[in-house]
């Protein structure tokens, strides 16, 4: 659990800095990024080794059919919010936040499989930081400026083809590590 909690921790402080001292973080410069890097990977690790390793706890519930199927679709969308930011696409011009909205829906979308004590510090943990994250963009910078310039049938179809060849990517490698996420095998 030490190992969970210390890296979601570690993930937060990681990418919170910048908005909570923003001119501490610039002060600091390009070089620093490669040390926030190494910190990411490093919190990952440390969420992986924590979440395998806390075997016990509480269930409060568990998968079924319906919430592994909502969870899918969910998991999906949220690939697609995420790819389409980067693409510049209708939802990255229209929405402010697609990458983090995108975690707060990986995040619930997990919660609805892993009713568990570890499965709720987790993924509860990085939702509450996307949330957080949020909060603080817009209380920093309160006004948005859109992407400017017009979206193409060929961005959306790229992002829609990306995060389902990710999605499924993803869920390959999800079914060799740890549970299969597409249902029953």
């Amino acid at each position: 659990m030490a190992w969970l909690i210390l890296g979601l921790g570690l993930w937060s402080g990681a990418h919170l800095f910048k908005r909570l001292a923003p001119e501490t973080r610039a002060r600091l410069g390009e070089p620093f990024k490669g040390v926030v890097s190494v910190l990411l990977v490093l919190s990952i690790v440390l969420m992986v080794v924590g979440y395998r390793g806390w075997t016990d706890g509480a269930v409060f519930w568990g998968p079924t059919p319906a919430t592994v199927g909502i969870n899918n679709l969910l998991v999906l969308v949220a690939f697609y919010l995420f790819a389409a930011s980067g693409m510049k696409t209708w939802v990255a011009r229209r929405w402010r936040h697609p990458q983090l909205t995108a975690v707060i829906l990986w995040a619930g979308a997990h919660l609805l499989v892993n009713g568990d004590a570890r499965g709720l510090v987790l993924f509860g943990g990085l939702g509450l930081w996307a949330v957080a994250a949020i909060a603080l963009i817009e209380w920093r910078a309160p006004r948005w400026t859109p992407p400017a310039g017009p979206g193409s049938a060929g961005r959306e179809i790229g992002a829609a083809v990306g995060a389902l060849a990710v999605y499924l990517i993803a869920g390959q490698i999800h079914g060799w590590l740890g549970p299969w996420p597409f249902g029953a095998v």
